[in-house]
């Protein structure tokens, strides 16, 4: 789900431009230390950290380990990554695909060590008028996250309705403006992730064309980690392992502290207990054997290679990329996929197993 006000390709010119600043932030984080930062920010798959920070949850698991956790809110989606990218955080809260393209393409090597959800709904293309189909989309211009995983799934909807890129055009828009965009005569067409979704579900006059449910499994939001400050401190990655798991448990439940806990979330998210239950619904939640299968199975390495291969036609592996494989992606067997001698983003389940087998 993707999930800015900067577009990819500017994103890229900055990312050149911090090379230098990067690279010593690259020597620190490979140290060993005891206080790291994790951004997240608004969108259903990620309130549970909202909550985790909230009720102490990740206070616990980092002193079970003896370091500090501070989990920070990022207002804008693309931000919260650039910031990542740029140093100022550790960890973040993302897709597999936004982790390729920006951390990754900037050469940020980023593991993802927990696969949280898939949008089996969340995501949506919404056109103005009743009964509307992907096929009144052609001629349009459709604003949405450029470059972003609804920019992916728009792509893929584009296709199964026999349609192509070269049939809409497409302009940027802040995750934070979706609604606002929408409610102005000039936008007929929107690209957008909840809590946004099912607040223009509500809207009169409007269709969803299309939604995530029906490529399931193909938008996974993640939580990403330098890979080097994994290694050296690999009790970071337990930490937020812990947190996460206990947090799940929490909030799957039917009891008062499962009600309490959805309660936050949605006032967390600007909205009520009801709406946000109904975007749950319309979240696919893996519990840690589940991520482990899903990170594992052959289904990943073919979605692998369909965001890298969009990614590149949409130049967003970088100016030297000669094909979708210039960056390398080590998938959880060990396998990679694309350069060997260029790996940058990394499958790992060994904090999901761990978690699973109730070793953290």
């Amino acid at each position: 789900m993707l999930r800015s006000s900067i577009f990819r390709k500017t994103v890229t010119a900055v990312l050149a431009a911090l090379v230098l600043s990067l690279s010593f932030a690259g020597q620190a984080a490979a140290q060993e230390k005891k206080s790291f930062k994790l951004a997240w920010s608004l969108y259903t798959g990620y309130m549970p950290w909202a909550y985790a920070e909230h009720a102490g949850i990740v206070d616990k698991w980092a002193g079970k380990y003896g370091i500090e956790i501070e989990v920070v809110q990022i207002n804008d989606y693309i931000e919260s990554l650039n910031q990542y990218t740029a140093g100022t955080y550790d960890a973040v809260a993302n897709t597999v695909m936004d982790s390729l393209t920006i951390p990754a393409a900037g050469g940020v090597d980023t593991t993802a060590m927990i696969l949280g959800d898939y949008t089996n709904g969340n995501d949506a293309i919404f056109v103005k008028g009743e009964g509307k189909t992907m096929a009144d989309l052609k001629g349009k211009t459709v604003y949405l996250v450029q470059y972003s995983v609804s920019h992916y799934m728009l792509a893929l909807a584009l296709a199964k309705a026999g349609l192509t890129e070269d049939d809409i055009k497409t302009a940027n828009i802040a995750d934070a403006d979706f609604v606002a965009a929408f409610s102005t005569p000039e936008v007929e067409a929107v690209v957008a992730w909840n809590p946004a979704t099912s607040q223009m579900n509500k809207m009169p006059g409007i269709t969803s064309v299309f939604d995530s449910s029906e490529i399931p499994g193909e938008v996974q939001d993640i939580l990403a980690a330098k890979t080097d400050v994994l290694k050296a401190n690999p009790a970071f990655g337990k930490a937020l392992a812990g947190a996460w798991y206990e947090t799940l448990a929490i909030m799957k439940k039917d009891d008062a502290e499962g009600i309490a806990a959805r309660t936050f979330m949605a006032e967390a998210s600007g909205t009520d207990l009801a709406d946000f239950e109904s975007q749950i619904a319309t979240t696919y939640f893996y519990d840690a054997p589940e991520g482990v299968e899903g990170f594992s199975g052959p289904k990943m390495a073919a979605s692998v290679e369909s965001v890298a291969s969009f990614a590149f036609s949409q130049g967003l592996l970088g100016p030297d990329a000669k094909d979708a494989g210039f960056i390398g992606i080590e998938l959880a067997d060990g396998t990679i996929f694309g350069d060997k001698e260029n790996v940058k983003l990394r499958i790992d389940t060994s904090y999901m197993e761990m978690a699973a087998k109730g070793e953290i």
